[in-house]
Parts: structure tokens; sequence; C-alpha cells
């Protein structure tokens, strides 16, 4: 048995003054001063640290928004004078799709790189958009020896990137036939890609490589910025070269190129003869084509695959849909890659190809589904930026703007950036593990494209009512 895959957290307190959801109101004009007031018997210990936090005269008066939203306080009260609402702050960060919910849980994974736990249930609707309208089979998770977090089971979370060939040639002589491939094993499903919009932060790609490097995985970052990264970090790296890159311009990579385990490509009409001119002087080099996700991505993917790819990240907007010319939202991938990942089977070069996704994956769950819906692996473009403190601001240019970002993304220190991510993933990669003993499924392998394992709404619905009662998208997102 191959040796347990961990990662190894280390908990990390946050830069900023963290915004929570839940806030006091305390009305105290009746207040009878009760000599045991629940207050004081708060489980959290909330009001005591709010009010130490407050004495202090160099500390601005403000709430520390830790409150659990347990309602102890409110019950216990006496008077009726308390209560808990929701702070204006916490519901004004974020955008539609990822919603101040998805920063909060981000921000707490990153935290202490465990699992979250609210305790107080799920409170939301039922099903919702994109990834909320996917339930997966959970028919194992009564059994007790299907715990692979807890050591009683081993459950590997491991996928491959590069070229698999069908089937090996042989000779008479027994000699093999068919060209040796190199293919790169990850320990998680994961690779962590160059962000979503432009960031002001040198950093970031130091810390992203660092990470990759703990984590057993990869980091995508643009070749211009990979001749300011330490040599030791190049066999994490994959250099993203841009679409206008031809074979002329690999001339002066050639160490570069040496020194990783693959690179990327940005589709384009060159890419077809800047990776061949790669897999020719460099074969130990895994070659990836990086395409926007298109209603037209399958037959483009299909057509590179022909042409000798066999790597590709699909890249969806930020909030993980296709790419249409008049700028109107497309499908949401997870209809995307059930389209891809079929005709490819179709074509019969399914097991030949590995498809990474990026764009819209936010959570744990949205990587297990995405592998479900026929994704190999996942790359993560905003997570990495929120794990950092990042509220998604609906103004992307302050990102560039010096001196405007409110977390101050661009002073970050890599070595804490790092372990933040690093734990983050940790979180990440224990979900997937309670997801697929939940599923009794040993390995990530095997999940990919496993739709009969899930339930679909869209699908359920149809099947239930035809067209009597079809819920649009439109309406579900709403």
């Amino acid at each position: 048995m191959p040796e347990r895959y961990h990662v190894h957290v280390v908990p990390t307190t946050p830069r900023f003054h963290r915004v929570g959801k839940y806030g006091n109101v305390d009305w105290r004009e009746d207040c009878s001063r009760c000599s045991n007031c629940v207050k004081l018997r708060c489980l959290y210990n909330v009001y005591r640290s709010e009010a130490a936090y407050n004495r202090d005269p160099d500390a601005p008066v403000v709430t520390l928004d830790e409150c659990k939203a347990c309602l102890s306080c409110v019950q216990g009260c006496t008077k009726g004078l308390l209560s808990v609402s929701i702070n204006p702050g916490y519901l004004d960060m974020g955008d539609e799709y990822w919603k101040s919910d998805i920063l909060l849980t981000t921000w707490n994974q990153a935290d202490s790189g465990k699992i979250p736990v609210s305790g107080a249930g799920y409170r939301g609707k039922f099903y919702g958009y994109g990834f909320d309208s996917i339930w997966t089979d959970m028919s194992e998770i009564v059994r007790p020896t299907r715990d692979g977090i807890h050591g009683r089971e081993y459950i590997s979370t491991s996928v491959d990137i590069g070229p698999k060939p069908m089937r090996l040639r042989f000779a008479a002589d027994g000699a093999l036939l068919t060209p040796s491939s190199s293919i790169i094993e990850i320990p998680l499903p994961v690779i962590l890609d160059v962000p979503a919009w432009p960031v002001e932060c040198p950093q970031l790609a130091e810390a992203r490589v660092m990470a990759a490097q703990r984590l057993g995985t990869l980091a995508v970052v643009p070749v211009e910025e990979c001749a300011e990264l330490d040599a030791a970090l190049l066999p994490s790296v994959a250099p993203l070269f841009g679409e206008a890159a031809g074979a002329g311009d690999l001339d002066g990579a050639g160490a570069l190129l040496d020194a990783v385990p693959m690179v990327q490509f940005s589709d384009g009409p060159l890419v077809a003869e800047a990776a061949r001119k790669v897999s020719q002087d460099h074969p130990s080099v895994v070659v990836a084509v990086r395409t926007l996700l298109t209603p037209a991505s399958a037959g483009r993917i299909v057509e590179l695959a022909k042409a000798g790819a066999r790597v590709f990240e699909v890249c969806a907007d930020q909030h993980g849909r296709e790419r249409l010319d008049d700028g109107r939202p497309g499908r949401h991938i997870k209809d995307a890659l059930r389209s891809i990942h079929g005709r490819l089977v179709d074509a019969g070069i399914r097991d030949e190809v590995t498809i990474i996704v990026s764009g819209g994956v936010a959570l744990a769950e949205h990587m297990a589904k995405a592998i479900i819906c026929g994704a190999d692996a996942v790359a993560l473009d905003t997570p990495p930026l929120i794990a950092l403190g990042c509220r998604v601001c609906r103004d992307k240019s302050r990102c560039c703007s010096p001196n405007a970002c409110p977390c101050d993304i661009a002073e970050v220190e890599p070595g804490y950036a790092a372990q933040r991510i690093v734990n983050l993933m940790g979180a990440w990669h224990s979900q997937l593990l309670e997801v697929l003993g939940a599923m009794g499924i040993r390995e990530a392998r095997r999940l990919r494209g496993e739709t009969g394992r899930a339930i679909f709404m869209e699908d359920i619905e149809k099947e239930a009512f035809g067209d009597l009662c079809r819920v649009s998208e439109e309406q579900v997102r709403s």
C-alpha cells in the first residue's frame, strides 16, 4: 500500500479584522443589572472578549463579530433585551456567485485547516444554481469502515496528468514499440492557477509555488514571472506561455523547460506548433493547452487531441460559466463538462486525455462535483486569494491600484500566504475523503464521469414533470 497522503496544516491567524456574519443588539435602557447576567455566561465568551478589546485605548471601538448565533443569550435574558442580527457589512461582501458565506467558510478553513462545522444545520434552499443542483450518492455513509480521515481505510486522492496510451505495442522480440510518455501524478486533484483577475502582488506567484511544493502539486505561473523564482521551486511550476507564443519563442526558454514538469500554452493559431516543439526537444515535459470555455470547446478539444495534444485546462469565467461572444452568460461548467466528457467518450479518446477545469470552483464540494461531471482535476484561481483575506470586491480595478485593496494583498509575506493556502487545501482534502468514503469509492480517479452516482435537479425535474413545471435557469439563480 502506498504511503498515506497527508497535508500538514498549521493554524494561522488572519491578517485583518474578520467580518462576521452575526452581531449582537443590546438594548441597555431597561437592563436590570442581574448578578448572573447571560452575557457573562456566553458559551463562546463573545461579550467578555469584545469588552476587553474595546477597553484598549489604542484599539478602535468596534464589534469583533464573533457571535455564533447560538441564541442562548437571547433566550436567557430575563428582560428580553438581547437580539441577534445579520451584519450588514457581511452581506456587502462578494457578489452573486462568490457569496459572503463562501468567503467566511474559506477564511475559517485557511485559519485552521479543518472542515468547517456550523453546528446550526443547513438553513438554505434545498437546491440552487450550478453545483448546488447536484446531490452526490451517500449510500455508504453508514458503514464504519468507510472512513478515510481517521485511518481505518485507505482512500487515494491521487490523479494523473499527462498522455496515457490506450494500449501498449510490442515487437516480436518483446521490445516496447509504444513511445514513452511522461505522466505527472499529483496527490490531490488540484493545481493552483493564476488569479482570475490581475492582482498587484509580486509575492503572490512565489507563495502559490511554495504552497504547491508543500502539497505535491503544481502552480501555473506566467513565463515572465518564472525568472524571479528560486530554482528550487521550479519542479512545482507550470510556466504559462501566451497565445502568441510559437516555436521560435521557445529558443530562450530551454533551461526553464528542462527544470519544470509541465508547461501550458494558451490556445491560439500557433499552439500546435509550439506544443510539438516542446514534446520533441523536452520529452519529459507534459504539454497542456489552455483554452477558454465556450460552446465550441468540445469540438476544439477533440480537434487538438487528434493533432496530438493530450492535456487541456478549460477556463470558465469567474462565475463558472461559458464565455459567449455577445457577453451573455453561457452554461455552467457542470453542464459544459458533461458535454466535453461525452464528446471525448464518443470519439474513443477519453482515457487518453486529461481535462483540468478552472473558474467557479469555490468550495471543496465543487471540486468533487466537477470531477463527477467529467474533469480529471480542478485549477483554483480565486480561492487562494480568498484564503489571504480577499473579499472579491465588485470593483476589480482596486486590485491593480496601490493602497486600494482593503486586505493589503500586495503586502502579504510569501511564507505566511503559502501556509494559509496549504491549510485551505488540507480542509478540502479532508472533505474529499469524506465524499469518497460516503460514496464507497476508494480512489479519486474512479470518480471521474460517475454521473450515475449523482442526482441532477434538472434531470429528475424533467423526468417527473416533463415540460409542465420546468424551472428556468434564471428562476433557479434567483
